[in-house]
């Protein structure tokens, strides 16, 4: 089953002159991740972010508790 949807999503990606395994956005995700591991475990200061991440960040620790 899963080989049949890896093979539908290979031939839509031929189809429409995609790679459909390039997956630049998932790397991306992993690079800002990995920089913002540190402060959600408490480790580091969420100063150096913009608002809405720090606030996010807080709100995550409080529900921790």
């Amino acid at each position: 089953l899963v080989a049949m949807y890896e093979h539908k999503i290979f031939v839509q990606g031929i189809i429409w002159n995609v790679n459909s395994y390039d997956q630049w956005g998932v790397e991306l995700g992993k690079q800002l991740a990995k920089e913002l591991l540190p402060m959600v475990e408490g480790k580091e200061d969420t100063g150096t972010r913009d608002a809405s991440t720090a606030g996010l960040i807080k709100r995550l620790h409080g529900l921790r508790g």
